[in-house]
């Protein structure tokens, strides 16, 4: 899994250094697929429950499972860009949500809480935590920073496949909940509005969108519960100089044919 969040975490660098004015998220998502293809691994999204995109783009007051197509990023967007990567059988699963060019205090305001509410619920991803620290700590930042979280939307377990046991709500109440074990591995995906926190279904059956149409944020890493404390597996916090880079491999579709 460490692997796959190697090339997963190589992506979405690669993607910022794209994401500018003009620039489509179908666009995005085929550098995506070519990148991820180009390591011997394969985009987990790309038909996923008919899921078309590689990768989810999300612009906006669109929080999550945005279809990459023709919208072109303006500057002052936010675009939110999940990306999921299997190698080997194994499944890394993270997200960003990235401004574009200058945003407005409101918005700079939301992507910090939500990215720093990541962080407090990662922190709690200890061996003996009940899953509701995570959820606790996640909502207490981000409520602390006046945003709303939206409820209906969980981070999941993660591992051979893409969704496992168990959920992991934004919010929650310390001491509750599955007790967190060592080797466990956790998707830990704070998702937030500066808004309310209703959100609404897109007529595509797959985005969805903040109700009030106030801007949303996306932030994800995917996380091992060890005896060490918890190990991010796909560390794009990490300064570029400390971020592992995977080595290049054959493309997974030839490897899999000469098997």
């Amino acid at each position: 899994m460490a692997r796959a969040g190697e090339v997963l975490v190589a992506t979405l660098d690669m993607l910022e250094d794209k994401i500018r004015p003009g620039v489509s998220t179908a666009e995005l998502d085929a550098a995506a697929e070519r990148f991820i293809r180009s390591h011997g691994a394969t985009p987990s999204f790309k038909g996923y429950r008919g899921f078309p995109g590689s990768i989810c783009a999300s612009p906006n007051a669109m929080v999550v499972h945005g279809i990459p197509g023709s919208y072109r990023l303006r500057a002052g967007d936010v675009i939110s860009i999940d990306v999921g990567v299997t190698l080997d059988g194994w499944v890394a699963d993270a997200a960003r949500t990235f401004p574009v060019c200058e945003i407005d205090a409101r918005v700079q305001n939301l992507l910090s809480a939500t990215r720093a509410s990541l962080d407090a619920g990662v922190e709690q991803c200890l061996a003996g935590n009940r899953l509701g620290d995570v959820s606790s700590a996640i909502q207490r930042v981000a409520e602390g920073a006046g945003l709303s979280v939206i409820r209906s939307l969980v981070g999941h377990g993660i591992g051979r496949n893409m969704h496992e046991d168990p959920q992991v709500p934004n919010y929650g109440r310390p001491g509750k909940g599955p007790r967190l074990e060592e080797g466990m591995v956790l998707a830990v995906e704070p998702m937030m509005t500066a808004g309310r926190a209703g959100v609404r279904a897109a007529a595509d059956g797959w985005a969805i969108f903040s109700q009030d149409g106030s801007p949303a944020a996306h932030f994800e890493f995917t996380v091992a519960i060890t005896a060490e404390g918890p190990r991010i597996l796909t560390p794009w916090h990490l300064p570029p100089s400390e971020r592992p880079r995977p080595a290049i491999r054959e493309p997974a579709e030839t490897a899999a044919s000469a098997g």
